[in-house]
Parts: C-alpha cells; sequence; structure tokens
C-alpha cells in the first residue's frame, strides 16, 4: 500500500464514531422535543485533510485525501434574526396584554352597557323631577326627601367611582413593585431576568473557554431573553470581548494580529482563535427629546461579581401617590467603544415626569408590559406628551368634570331660586356640596355629596320666581340640555339671568346622562382597539414562533429521517472496516509467497 497500513482504519473509525454522534444528538432532541425552550442540536464536522494535526502522523502522498471526518463542536440551529422579530413583537404583545388587563379593570365598574350606574341615577333623578313639577309636590317634604335621596345615590356613585380608580391605580403600581406582596413586581422580575442573564454568561463562556459548549445553559439564557422582551424593548448582541476582538487596545482601529491568530514558536500563524462570544443586552428607548438612546443592561462577562449586568428600582411613587411613579435604570459596566480595553462606570436613567406633569424618557409606542403601566399611571389625556393614552387620570377628570358641571348647574339654578332670602343667604342655598369643607366650590367626583344644610332642612329646593315650581321646572330641564350650552339661548327656562361658567360646564355637547355615555364609549372603543391590536399581536407572534420552531424545534419526522441516514452511514462505515480488514489480511497472508 502507498499509504500506512492502519490509515484507513482511522477513516473507517473517525466515520463510525462521527454517525454514532449524529445518533447520540439525534436521541437528545427527540429526548427534549418537548422541552420548553430547547434548541435543535446538530454535530459540525469537517474533513480531516493534510492540514490537520492527525495527517502530520501519517504517510505523504501527492494526493492527500482519505483521512477521515472530524468532529468539530456541537451547535445548536437557531435564526438571529427570528428571534430579534420574536423579541421585538414580545414587546408588542406584552404591552396590549398588560394595557387590556388595565382597560378590563376600569370596565368592570365604568362601562354602564352591563350595568345600572350613574346613567341609571340620573335618570332617577329626572324622573323624581318630574313627579315634582306639579304645585302641590313642590313643597311636599316627600318628594325633596326622595330627591335628595337620589341625588345621595348619585354622589354615592361618583364617590365609589374615583375610589375604584384610585384602587385600579394602586394595583397597577403593585404590578411594577412587588414590595410587600407575595408576587413579584415587574421590577423584581426584570432585576431577576438580568442577573439569571449576567450569571450565565459567565457560566457559559467559562465552559466554552475549557472546550464544553453549554448549549443547556444556552437555551435557559435565550429563554429568558424572550421574557425579558415582553417587559422592555431590547436588543441583543454578540461580540468579541476586546482582548478577543482583533483591534488593539487604546487604538482606534489598528488591528491586532495575536488577537485573532495562534502562532508557533517561530511566530507563524497556524490557526485562527477560537474564542467564544460574549452577549451583550441593550435597553432602547427615546429621551425627551424623542431622540432614540440605547442604555447598556448586560455587558458580556465585564469585571467581577456583578459588574456585568444592572438594575431598576422605582425611586419615587408608592401606594398612597402611584401616579408620582418613577423608575430608574441603571446599566451594567461597559466597555469604552472609543477605547478598547477599559471599562467604563454605569450610567443611569430616569423615566418620569417633570414638574409640569409632562413624561420624559419614555419607551417607543408598544414597548412592554412596563410601559403599559407607566402609560396607565402617567398618561391624563391633557398634558404636554401624555395625550396619546387615555390612562386612569384620563376617566378621573372626566368624571370629575361630570361632577363639577353637575354641581354647579344645579347649585346655580337653586341659589336663583332662593335669591330673596336670607337666613341663611343666597349664595349658601346650595344642594350639592364639596365633603371636605361643605363648600360649593372645587368639587369633584370624589369628595361630591349632600349639602349638610340640605339633609338638616336649613336648605330646601328653591321655591321663588313667578311660580312656586319655577325652580323645580329649571332643574327638571337642566337635566336634559346639553353642554356647553347654545350662547345664542344661554339661559334656562328662558331666564337669561341664569348663566353658568362655562369654564365650568362643558360636557362636549352632551347632557348629563348621555356625557356618562360618552365615558363608557371612550373606555369601549379604548377596549375595542387594543383587543384588535393584542389579537393581532398574538397571530403574528405565533407566526414567527411556528417560523422558529421549523428552525430551532424538533420535528419527530425529519428526526426519523435522519436517525435512518446516520445509520445507514454507521453501516456503510462499519462495512468499509471489513473491507479494510479483509485488504490487510490478504496483504499479511497471501503476499510474498513466491514460489509456491
Amino acid at each position: 500500500m502507498v499509504r500506512a497500513s492502519f490509515a484507513g482504519f482511522s477513516t473507517a473509525l473517525s466515520a463510525i464514531q462521527a454517525s454514532q454522534k449524529r445518533l447520540d444528538i439525534t436521541g437528545q432532541n427527540l429526548a427534549n422535543m418537548n422541552t420548553p425552550g430547547y434548541t435543535r442540536q446538530q454535530l459540525e464536522v469537517s474533513s480531516v485533510t493534510y492540514t490537520h494535526p492527525v495527517s502530520h502522523y501519517m504517510n505523504g502522498s501527492e494526493v492527500m485525501v482519505g483521512y477521515g471526518v472530524h468532529m468539530d463542536k456541537v451547535s445548536q440551529i437557531r435564526d438571529p434574526y427570528l428571534d430579534a422579530q420574536y423579541r421585538s413583537q414580545m414587546r408588542k404583545s406584552g404591552y396590549t396584554d398588560s394595557m387590556q388587563t388595565s382597560l378590563d379593570r376600569l370596565s368592570s365598574f365604568l362601562d354602564e352597557s352591563h350595568v345600572n350606574g350613574i346613567h341609571s341615577a340620573f335618570d332617577d333623578i329626572r324622573a323624581t323631577l318630574q313627579n315634582m313639577q306639579d304645585l302641590g309636590k313642590v313643597n311636599d317634604p316627600v318628594f325633596e326627601a326622595q330627591l335628595r335621596s337620589r341625588m345621595q345615590a348619585l354622589t354615592n356613585l361618583l364617590n365609589d367611582a374615583d375610589r375604584q380608580i384610585t384602587k385600579a391605580e394602586q394595583e397597577e403600581f403593585t404590578r411594577l413593585d412587588g414590595t410587600g406582596t407575595n408576587e413579584n413586581g415587574a421590577v423584581q422580575e426584570v432585576n431577576d431576568i438580568l442577573r439569571q442573564i449576567g450569571l450565565l454568561n459567565r457560566q457559559i463562556k467559562e465552559n466554552q473557554i475549557f472546550g464544553q459548549q453549554s448549549l443547556e445553559l444556552m437555551d435557559e439564557r435565550n429563554l429568558l431573553l424572550d421574557k425579558l422582551s415582553s417587559y422592555i424593548p431590547i436588543e441583543v448582541t454578540y461580540y468579541k470581548d476586546p482582548d478577543h476582538d482583533g483591534i488593539k487596545n487604546g487604538t482606534a482601529n489598528t488591528v491586532d494580529k495575536d488577537e485573532l491568530y495562534d502562532h508557533d514558536y517561530m511566530g507563524n500563524i497556524i490557526g485562527r482563535q477560537d474564542w467564544p462570544d460574549d452577549l451583550r443586552v441593550e435597553m432602547v428607548y427615546q429621551d425627551e427629546n424623542g431622540v432614540t438612546q440605547k442604555l447598556t443592561l448586560v455587558e458580556g462577562t465585564i469585571g467581577a461579581g456583578e459588574a456585568n449586568f444592572g438594575q431598576l428600582e422605582i425611586t419615587n411613587g408608592s401606594l398612597e401617590d402611584p401616579t408620582a411613579a418613577e423608575i430608574t435604570f441603571t446599566g451594567a459596566s461597559t466597555w469604552d467603544k472609543q477605547n478598547n480595553g477599559t471599562a467604563q462606570a454605569a450610567v443611569s436613567v430616569v423615566f418620569g415626569k417633570d414638574a409640569a406633569g409632562k413624561v420624559t424618557n419614555q419607551f417607543p409606542s408598544d414597548s412592554g408590559s412596563i410601559q403599559a403601566s407607566l402609560d396607565m399611571l402617567w398618561k391624563d389625556g391633557k398634558t404636554a406628551g401624555s395625550s396619546d393614552v387615555n390612562g386612569y387620570e384620563f376617566y378621573r377628570n372626566q368624571l370629575n368634570n361630570l361632577a363639577r358641571s353637575f354641581a354647579h348647574v344645579i347649585n346655580t339654578i337653586n341659589i336663583q331660586g332662593n335669591q330673596n332670602k336670607t337666613n341663611p343667604p343666597p349664595d349658601e342655598w346650595f344642594l350639592l356640596a364639596n365633603k371636605d369643607d361643605m363648600s360649593k366650590d372645587g368639587i369633584t367626583a370624589g369628595n361630591i355629596g349632600i349639602n349638610d344644610a340640605w339633609s338638616s332642612g336649613a336648605v330646601h329646593v328653591g321655591n321663588e320666581g313667578s311660580s312656586l315650581s319655577d325652580t323645580v321646572l329649571n332643574l327638571l330641564e337642566a337635566m336634559g340640555t346639553t353642554y356647553p350650552m347654545n350662547p345664542a339661548k344661554p339661559g334656562i327656562g328662558g331666564n337669561n339671568n341664569l348663566l353658568f361658567d362655562q369654564t365650568q360646564v362643558d360636557l362636549e355637547n352632551n347632557s348629563f346622562a348621555d356625557f356618562m355615555n360618552h365615558v363608557s364609549t371612550l373606555l369601549a372603543n379604548d377596549s375595542y382597539t387594543n383587543t384588535n391590536a393584542l389579537k393581532s399581536n398574538v397571530i403574528v407572534l405565533n407566526g414567527i414562533q411556528n417560523s422558529r420552531d421549523s428552525i430551532s424545534g424538533i420535528s419527530l419526522d425529519e428526526e426519523a429521517s435522519n436517525m435512518m441516514v446516520y445509520m445507514s452511514a454507521y453501516n456503510a462505515a462499519s462495512r468499509l472496516m471489513t473491507a479494510l480488514d479483509e485488504a490487510l489480511n490478504t496483504l499479511i497472508n497471501n503476499t510474498g509467497l513466491v514460489g509456491r
């Protein structure tokens, strides 16, 4: 034979080993086809030629072939583009899902298509006024008591709606900060994820340096990245650390070949360095000027201990003042991009509101569940930069507007109906009051109530005018009037002296009862739009997941087909070894027998 006698056996052995390893990996894939986050694995191989160290121990030949296969490593089959698409869609789904939870909470007490609430209370007041318009009933204490009772029921409903909004805001704040509860909030969850990714970065790289691929740890890290993307918008980058990126430290773009290649004792290049990648996680956000910025939350394996990952914390706001919520993101230590090899200190970014109520740093639209919670707590629909989302304070403002407008109209009419009274003076003949100080000023949905003087009998429904029923008739007309009133006909009951402060009464051309329908319709539209967006996001997310599964997931049919191919290769390599054995037997026993 021209080459070494046992070289063929080495070729056959390497083929058998490679086929056996492929069968082992196929079994591993099949065993984990239902394991969450598991990524399909494959064996990477290369042909053994004279450039491989194994060939140095074989006889030379003009045609260097036939030395077998080399098992390079076991790798995962993943598509980075699909991973990025999946995480981008996860943030959108996380946003709309969290937003829907908040809107459903509001619907439980503001959606009057399912419950008899504030709208019905206005109808009851109007029905009572219709009963009182007869002259014989105007001064009847029974009917006045019924009117007062209906007014009390309305104020109680407005008070309760305000309390429900406060409770919803507190629950939203708890979803952000789970301190003091039996469940972690989003802040604790994100901090835990960042910590795990930072520690996994170190463990994976250390294992890879010593020749262990740690694919299962990489699967765990990928699951954490997917989960993190549902909370905040992130970008994931794989890179070489400054000591192995091929750029000389302390320079701009000077190539350092010592970082890229291995050399022999003579300084000759003998191969490219196989140094593992680091992983960087950056959070994408917009500053107060709308400029896109990035904050590094995980920086490979930089430094020691917890230096390679950042954290976030609630730096303002509480259950007593949830709308003042402020979150501070503190990044990881980072490599100085202008001076490789130098670590620079972590920086912090504050997400909050300025003194004027304007939102400062924020995420791009539809960027995770944390943004959804902040939007619901911050955005009131009127402050600059806060009008794109109808948050809890927007609906509170709607109820406050309704309560203030109703009280102003009712009180103005009743004061006009008692304009000649002296004990108490006319300005004190109001029916609805601010419960905090029993005045007619500063009325909101949370503090509106019945004037104590009306409850005690010191104040009554007015009975002055051309008729005893004028005040009742004016109140009845006011219940069906739309506000703001027609400037050409500003009065009630033909009395143009009975004017209202238009800054106090603007219900967007609705009556009191219809304005409540208007609020319910706004909420229904918000919920409908968000529900459709959520459905679309989930459909797109599932589509991307299916695409990922087609590449990274386990297919029973495909793995079974591969198993048959690998088994055939195994049998062929075994048959090759048998043939080589027969050839060697002939060489040893049947050659050199001259003369026989």
